[in-house]
């Protein structure tokens, strides 16, 4: 049987691990092709490999998402093997919670192009062609830290309001266009983010934070959507966790 996303294709960034990771195979899973892309080619061959088995396939663009020619690649790709895209996942992004006094100016720098700047690029580079085609969907993945502040992430949480914030008035910028702009904010995930910044394997794995597959299925929620129909915005939570 056909899934939801048969004939789709997506571009999804940060999907070495993680939330991008259990994103793109969720897509798959759909039946989507997906562009995969993050830094550390290894694991996108790997990560192909097991969508390539799911009867679908996966194409790669190794690359920085901070650099604009990475996701000019992605476009590319995706022009070349279906002629279109269909959907956008900005899911690449980093934390490093500490406080004010001893965050560097580059450590801000490196958070607001990580988690900030790829977003901006990649959307950049992929809504003209959604504006052609009258259609696609835009998800970012941004965070619970987006909504509210929390101690020692003051800089975490700036770059994180300006992705719901991007989002939001792309919504507005894009929907009468027929394209649909949502973000997701989640609360903490167990992954490898910000270990070593924050957070520690041990920490983590004993934490009662979300799956990773939490999110992905918060995600693929967004991107099968009726065509009338659009999430703006996820808020998500263990149900051990208040707001």
């Amino acid at each position: 049987m056909p899934g939801k996303l048969t004939g789709k294709i997506a571009i999804v960034t940060g999907a070495s691990a993680g939330i991008g990771r259990a994103s793109a195979l969720a897509l798959a899973a759909e039946g989507a092709r997906v562009v995969i892309t993050a830094r550390r080619g290894d694991r996108l061959e790997a990560l192909a490999s097991e969508i390539n088995a799911m009867n679908t396939q996966a194409y790669t663009v190794a690359g920085d998402a901070n650099d604009e020619a990475t996701a000019k690649r992605c476009v590319e790709t995706a022009l070349s093997e279906a002629g279109k895209i269909d959907i956008l996942l900005n899911i690449a992004g980093m934390g490093n919670y500490k406080n004010l006094a001893d965050t560097s100016l580059d450590e801000y720098d490196q958070m607001m192009n990580t988690n900030m700047r790829t977003t901006f690029i990649f959307t950049r580079q992929v809504v003209p062609q959604m504006l052609l085609q009258k259609q696609g969907t835009i998800v970012m993945i941004s965070s619970m830290a987006g909504l509210y502040g929390f101690p020692n992430q003051a800089v975490y949480c700036s770059t994180k309001f300006a992705q719901v914030g991007f989002a939001q008035s792309l919504d507005k910028e894009l929907r009468p266009a027929g394209i649909k702009v949502g973000v997701i904010c989640p609360g903490g995930v167990k992954t490898e983010f910000a270990i070593g910044a924050g957070r520690t394997e041990k920490s983590v794995a004993e934490s009662g934070m979300l799956e990773v597959t939490d999110v992905a299925d918060a995600v693929l929620l967004a991107c099968t959507q009726a065509p009338g129909s659009r999430i703006i915005e996820i808020q998500m939570r263990t149900m051990s966790e208040s707001l």
